[in-house]
């Protein structure tokens, strides 16, 4: 057989044939634009070939089955965080209601089932804007809980479904936190109208079997306050903590904590508006918390302050049921008081003992009683003072006819110290001055009394008018808010203790005091026995004090109410004018001097047993000086 041999000729025809191919494939490919097209072409005709082949619903059957198998992922996730409250999962995270009357609006959230607004309608801020005691998270309410498969859960984090429904006039919320639609926690809102306060109540229903009784459950409501007020400063100081406890209304400091045991209510008070919250289960092992967060008047703070409440709740047959209320409004004592049995009134703070009684049962129906006559509250402080002033007119009356007494006999004391001088001679001195005092009928108390019962009055005052909301944004003159001070003129700096702006009406006041210090200082320099030997100059120390006061008022009343400083002005500027007429009208120096004379001539009336022990120490204490004055020599 013939081998056959390599033929190179036809390996090149190959190449060529090849090189050939390449070249025509290269020169005919689609350009980049053809190829989207095509690209295009295919997809428009498998569309059309399905529009051919499949129905409508086929075509939706795709889609249901990816969003079954989203909703299948997403229960299966919630069942292992949440566990038998996975339902809440399936709720809307973002939706809210709202429950109103013309007083108040609350807007509550479907998350944490909890308020998250609280616009009280009829009032605004210094700015203009409505207040908002809740608003921008600011506020927390949550129940702690765990469950019996071993969850720790917190309300707050978890979805209520709402449903508003209608109790006759008032408006009612529930938010239930379900397991399925027989097991659920819920709270209940039902808000009254022209009320402040609403009704709450917490209860579960079939979750004897979910919550861990070994697992303490806990309440916690937690708020900041925004600032309301003009002076931040001001409003920081009348903000408190208050809570009820074993019947009595008790205050936390500021900056503050405390755990206590029945716990009735607890109130954050903003100076003029306070949140509350009302049980009718007292809260045992309460922890309250305050904190001050407004730290001086160079920092424009928004917040003043802090506060915290964090309590057990107990649960009965494996069941939560607390009946509560929210209150939500001004911190107005007239309102308070209407609510019998709470003792909410004593949030209004119009002071301790004695203070707050005259304030309670005196002032408060004085000016309630000249407001509904005026309407101009600057008027009205005007008219208060007068009022005040008159009633108060006898006392300077007794306390300048003391004076006038003690003024004809001087000449007579003087000669005493005279006749006994020296630090030897002091108890026979004191001994001849009250025996002169005894005879003409004068007493050193009788100008003393009636200047401290007047003491009362002007504390009393110093709560009464910082705390009283209906002056609030009310105008008078150039002060544009009576409950807060008034500015004539910004510094641009700030003065220790001053502050950065002036104030016209504690400049007024501070006049006025000047002049009736002035005034006053003559009439106790007359009531003054004279200066003894060895003891301090009483009245040089009151010259200082008629210059010092003023100053110090100027400092302190800078800062504080203008209605305040209104007070003080026209009450020292009256007492001036009381004691003018008083001194040139009224009493006549020589019909005193008169009755002093007679005095002396009526036979001394029986001592009583005080004054006998007073003079039997005084005359030992003579002898016992005469004593180590003959040792002495």
């Amino acid at each position: 057989m013939e081998q056959k041999k390599f033929d190179i000729n036809s390996l090149i025809g190959f190449v060529l044939l090849g090189a050939i191919a390449l070249w025509w494939m290269y020169t005919n490919q689609p350009t980049p634009e053809e190829l989207e097209k095509q690209k295009t072409e295919r997809a428009l005709d498998s569309i059309n070939a399905i529009q051919k082949i499949v129905t409508p619903t086929s075509i939706v059957a795709p889609t249901e089955t990816f969003v079954e198998v989203n909703d299948s992922l997403k229960q299966v996730q919630a069942q292992n965080a949440l566990g038998v409250f996975s339902i809440s999962d399936m709720v809307s995270t973002d939706g809210t209601t709202v429950i109103e009357n013309d007083l108040l609006k609350l807007t509550i959230a479907n998350k944490g089932g909890q308020i998250i607004e609280a616009h009280l309608k009829e009032f605004t801020t210094y700015h203009d804007d409505t207040v908002k005691l809740i608003k921008e998270n600011n506020a927390s309410f949550n129940i702690n809980f765990g469950t019996t498969d071993n969850r720790i859960l917190n309300t707050k984090d978890l979805n209520f479904e709402p449903t508003l429904t209608s109790n006759g006039s008032n408006q009612v919320l529930s938010m239930k936190l379900k397991v399925d639609a027989n097991r659920y926690l819920e709270y209940r809102y039902e808000i009254k109208p022209d009320d402040y306060m609403v009704d709450f109540s917490i209860r579960s229903h079939g979750l004897d079997n979910v919550f861990n009784a070994s697992h303490q459950l806990n309440l916690e409501w937690d708020l900041v306050s925004f600032r309301n007020e003009k002076s931040i400063r001001s409003e920081s100081m009348y903000t408190w903590y208050y809570y009820k406890q074993d019947g009595k209304v008790d205050d936390l400091s500021q900056d503050d904590n405390e755990t206590e045991n029945n716990i009735d209510w607890v109130a954050y008070k903003q100076h003029f508006f306070t949140s509350a919250l009302l049980s009718e289960t007292p809260f045992q092992q309460a922890n309250i918390i305050s904190e001050k967060l407004y730290l001086d008047d160079k920092t424009d703070s928004i917040v003043t302050n802090r506060f915290q409440l964090k309590t057990p709740l107990e649960l009965q047959r494996g069941e939560l049921n607390y009946v509560m209320n929210w209150y939500y409004g001004p911190t107005d004592y007239n309102l308070l008081k209407t609510y019998e049995g709470t003792q909410l009134d004593e949030v209004a703070d119009m002071g301790w003992g004695i203070f707050g009684w005259i304030n309670k049962y005196a002032f408060v129906y004085i000016f309630g009683f000249l407001s509904s006559i005026f309407s101009n509250f600057g008027i009205v402080i005007i008219l208060m003072t007068i009022a005040v002033r008159i009633i108060m007119s006898p006392l300077v009356y007794k306390s300048y006819v003391s004076s006038a007494k003690m003024k004809v006999i001087r000449p007579e004391m003087e000669e005493i110290n005279k006749k006994y001088p020296g630090k030897d001679n002091a108890m026979k001195r004191q001994q001849e001055t009250m025996a002169v005092q005894r005879k003409a009928g004068v007493s050193m108390l009788s100008g003393c009394i009636p200047a401290l019962l007047q003491m009362p009055v002007f504390f009393a005052l110093f709560r009464f008018f910082p705390s009283n909301i209906e002056l609030r944004h009310q105008s008078f003159l150039w002060a544009d808010d009576l409950s807060s001070y008034d500015n004539v003129f910004n510094l641009g700096f700030s003065i220790p203790f001053y502050g950065s702006h002036v104030s016209l009406f504690p400049i007024l006041a501070s006049i006025a005091i000047f002049f009736y210090m002035k005034m006053n200082q003559s009439q106790q320099a007359n009531m003054q026995a004279p200066t003894q030997e060895g003891m301090p100059d009483m009245q040089k120390m009151m010259k200082m004090m008629i210059y010092f006061s003023p100053i110090m008022m100027l400092f302190f009343f800078n800062q504080y109410a203008s209605s305040l400083s209104l007070y003080y002005f026209v009450s020292n500027l009256l007492t001036i004018i009381i004691m003018l007429v008083i001194k040139h009208y009224v009493i006549d120096e020589a019909k005193i001097h008169a009755q002093i004379e007679e005095n002396k001539k009526k036979p001394e009336k029986k001592k009583s047993g005080f004054r006998q022990r007073l003079d039997t120490a005084m005359k030992q204490a003579q002898v016992q000086q005469d004593v180590k004055k003959g040792k002495k020599k």
